[in-house]
């Protein structure tokens, strides 16, 4: 399947293009984002001009992601079709808490309870979360909370890449706009995505990070911690690093 301008497409509608992807980023001023364990030259520069998928002067057309405030994101989120997703969610699940805070905690993807009240991490998980942040003296009201995804992938199952590149430029202007202090990345597939690496959670949890300058650090995802109660230890020496580094 292809999209109007021949670039290979996935099953959610999102291009696949490289070259439309880095001109897609720079066209909002994002940085690309190359893994730091791959050598930027090998990533292709896009050899032509493509049409501009987001900024627009057109009534009517997509705003450009990199002006908007947070209602005005909040607003697009809400309307977003990028991908299939849209049409089985029960409603977006934008972010919550401190729009000023230094911590800014990133999550997977939305769950079933949180499809239906909009908010992430509400379920068990979400009260793990919320233990493990009374526990170095937060809650939810200092901090913020966002998940990569912003609609619930169907049964839970594990974000494609085609629908994670649909809702980057989401989390990249919410990023912008907190400017935090602090990244904190829950489980496998924030840690994946934000660090564009491949490598096991243990070892990344145990790595300084950065994410356009800002500090990541990476722990356990709560629902993980249900699953495994063991590694809770784990978790309570990357929070003490956290409120170290607050």
């Amino acid at each position: 399947m292809t999209d109007k301008s021949n670039n290979p497409v996935n099953d959610t509608g999102c291009s696949l293009d490289e070259g439309l992807r880095l001109q897609y980023l720079k066209t909002m001023g994002i940085p690309a984002w190359y893994s730091r364990f791959t050598p930027v030259a090998s990533v292709a520069e896009p050899q032509s001009a493509v049409p501009d998928p987001v900024a627009t002067d057109a009534p009517g057309g997509t705003p450009d992601i990199s002006q908007l405030d947070w209602q005005a994101l909040e607003q697009q989120v809400s309307q977003c079709r990028q991908c299939e997703l849209h049409q089985s969610r029960t409603q977006t699940v934008f972010g919550v808490g401190n729009q000023q805070a230094d911590l800014f905690i990133v999550g997977e993807a939305p769950g079933a309870e949180e499809d239906r009240q909009g908010e992430p991490f509400v379920g068990r998980a979400g009260q793990l979360l919320d233990a493990m942040l009374k526990a170095i003296q937060l809650d939810r009201q200092q901090v913020y909370i966002a998940n990569v995804l912003k609609c619930r992938p169907p049964n839970n199952r594990d974000p494609h890449t085609s629908e994670i590149m649909c809702c980057e430029p989401y989390l990249q202007r919410q990023i912008e706009l907190l400017q935090p202090k602090i990244i904190l990345a829950l489980g496998r597939i924030a840690a994946h995505h934000l660090l564009l690496s491949d490598e096991s959670l243990a070892k990344l949890r145990q790595q300084n990070h950065r994410y356009n300058g800002i500090p990541l650090m990476v722990t356990y995802h709560p629902a993980y911690l249900l699953r495994k109660p063991s590694d809770k230890r784990k978790s309570w020496q990357d929070l003490l690093k956290v409120k170290a580094m607050l």
